[in-house]
């Protein structure tokens, strides 16, 4: 069977891209071995945020309805239902892999299961089956790395099996040092659960900027979350002491570790050979692979290991294949965090401006001097400009608050059309929303901020 392109992996990048190569007039065929929407929509993004804010209800009613005016919750009767919460998830995700589904045959894909192999440049091949393509784009995804540490398998939960669990333990250990693992991390602080975070390096939040890193190890403390740095030096020597893990010198309760380590690449068998660097495929600065016709978006090149970068890549894949040759700057893709207040970050970090020597101004305004958070109770956090110094250009923007991760999409604007902070500071915001600390912050830029 002949095509334009066959796509390998059906996750947001493999998706995106289908539905996109569909809408272009692109005969596609999307080979899938598991479940249509891949990680992100089956167990990562979707799921995993459906039960956070399950948790982050739970808490704020538990602390906070009293305050609110609301009446008649026995404290000590509220309870976490774990099964409830997942169930809800389960039909999140179920109507939205059943969405995909219908936009990929609305759009002509064909869709088939199976684990693809690819035999040679233009040549594939599944279930039996030999397919054959001009353009073969992999999508694969990736996976988190095995825990070094000798455990019985009983204790180890991957994230893949997380929402098979038919209760969730007491004592919980999480290991990882990226966004994931902090907010699995505080989604079982917020249920009440003992918790201690092993990170295997020296810093959480490796790609946030510093300040960022810095200011959720302390919200992570005042959690009552134990962070243990430096973890993956004692890996190989911890071990159960009865309902324990002992770490080096650390004694943690443990009912079950979730693994939550960083990922690598997933690579699809095949006969030829490309590039292959640190678990993930090498690719130049329009996703093609070392054989030009062959490209590897998403998690499987390593660029990054967000939902929403995935699917700008596979949508970018097909542009460029239909003649578009435009090039996605890294600089401009946001980083969400979904915590407990939500954090999200664009642009440059302050250790790379420095690095690169631009001269820079940081200019931040908290929301506890906003309106609208304080009538909502969320007066926790802040919004962090850094523009250059001389002609106020928007370099970077970081945002801690409860919806951080939707307020970031204006900073993206602003990155776009390559702002200053006067026109940040010009843009008018409605009255009262959490987005007005944004003009704050960019009059604080150029000169104070009004209600400061």
């Amino acid at each position: 069977m002949e095509y334009d392109v066959i796509i390998i992996g059906a996750g947001p990048a493999g998706y995106v891209a289908a539905i996109r190569a569909g809408q272009v007039g692109l005969k596609t065929a999307l080979i899938e071995k598991k479940h249509i929407g891949g990680m992100c929509l089956n167990w990562g993004c979707i799921p995993s945020k459906a039960v956070i804010e399950s948790g982050k209800l739970y808490r704020r009613i538990k602390n906070d309805a009293p305050t609110f005016g609301i009446a008649g919750i026995a404290k000590e009767q509220i309870r976490f239902e774990w099964k409830q919460a997942r169930d809800r998830a389960h039909q999140i995700v179920k109507k939205l892999t059943s969405g995909v589904a219908y936009l990929l045959k609305k759009n002509g894909v064909e869709v088939i299961n199976g684990e693809a192999r690819i035999t040679g440049q233009n040549t594939v091949t599944v279930e039996n089956r030999s397919l054959s393509a001009r353009y073969i784009i992999i999508a694969t995804g990736s996976y988190h790395e095995p825990l070094k540490a000798k455990l019985p398998a009983e204790k180890v939960v991957e994230l893949d099996r997380f929402f098979q669990l038919d209760e969730l333990p007491q004592n919980v250990i999480v290991v990882g040092e990226s966004s994931i693992a902090v907010e699995m991390a505080q989604f079982f602080s917020l249920i009440d659960r003992k918790v201690s975070l092993l990170v295997p390096g020296e810093t959480i939040m490796p790609l946030a900027d510093e300040y960022l890193a810095q200011w959720m190890l302390n919200r992570l403390k005042k959690d009552h979350i134990e962070v243990i740095f430096n973890a993956s030096e004692m890996a190989d020597s911890s071990h159960f002491d009865g309902n324990s893990l002992v770490v080096g010198e650390h004694r943690l309760p443990c009912d079950r570790v979730i693994n939550s380590k960083s990922r690598k690449g997933v690579i699809p068998p095949m006969d030829i050979n490309l590039e292959v660097k640190n678990g993930f495929f090498v690719t130049n600065e329009y996703f093609q692979t070392s054989i030009e016709n062959i490209f590897a978006v998403g998690d499987v090149n390593g660029q990054s290991m967000f939902a929403h970068v995935a699917s700008a890549q596979g949508y970018h894949t097909i542009n460029f294949i239909k003649g578009v040759k435009d090039v996605l700057d890294p600089a401009r893709y946001p980083l969400n965090m979904y915590s407990d207040p939500e954090v999200a970050q664009i642009g440059k970090t302050e250790a790379q401006l420095k690095s690169e020597g631009v001269d820079y101004k940081v200019s931040e305004f908290p929301l506890s001097a906003n309106g609208k958070a304080m009538t909502e109770g969320t007066t926790e956090g802040f919004v962090r400009i850094l523009s250059e110094k001389k002609y106020g250009q928007v370099l970077g923007v970081q945002i801690v608050s409860s919806n951080a991760t939707d307020m970031i999409a204006e900073a993206a604007a602003f990155l776009s059309i390559e702002a200053t902070i006067y026109d940040v500071a010009q843009t008018i915001h409605a009255h009262p929303t959490l987005s007005e600390v944004f003009m704050e912050a960019g009059f604080a830029a150029v000169d104070k901020a009004i209600h400061i």
